[in-house]
């Protein structure tokens, strides 16, 4: 009962572009602030720049950021202006 009710509601309001675009938006935003205060740590303890390419290819937080705005991504390119 609970999970019909979960897809009802789910399958009743779906994001506009516009609305998707917001969101990507304010991930690349989220982003670039995370990415710059790693970097100013890195250059303050001195690492070697492979070991900080290494560590940028497996942060968690960024690789999870990629992965949203890859998803988030792909649907806008199906939409057309009418559905957002």
């Amino acid at each position: 009962m609970v999970e019909s009710t979960r897809r009802a509601n789910q399958t009743k309001t779906s994001p506009s572009s516009e609305e998707v675009a917001d969101v990507i938006a304010d991930l690349e935003k989220y982003r670039q602030r995370l990415l710059e205060g790693f970097m100013a740590t890195t250059k303050k303890a001195k690492l070697p720049k492979s070991m900080v390419m290494t560590q940028l290819e497996n942060h968690s937080e960024l690789c999870k950021i990629d992965a949203s705005l890859a998803q988030l991504r792909q649907p806008l390119t199906h939409l057309s202006p009418d559905e957002g």
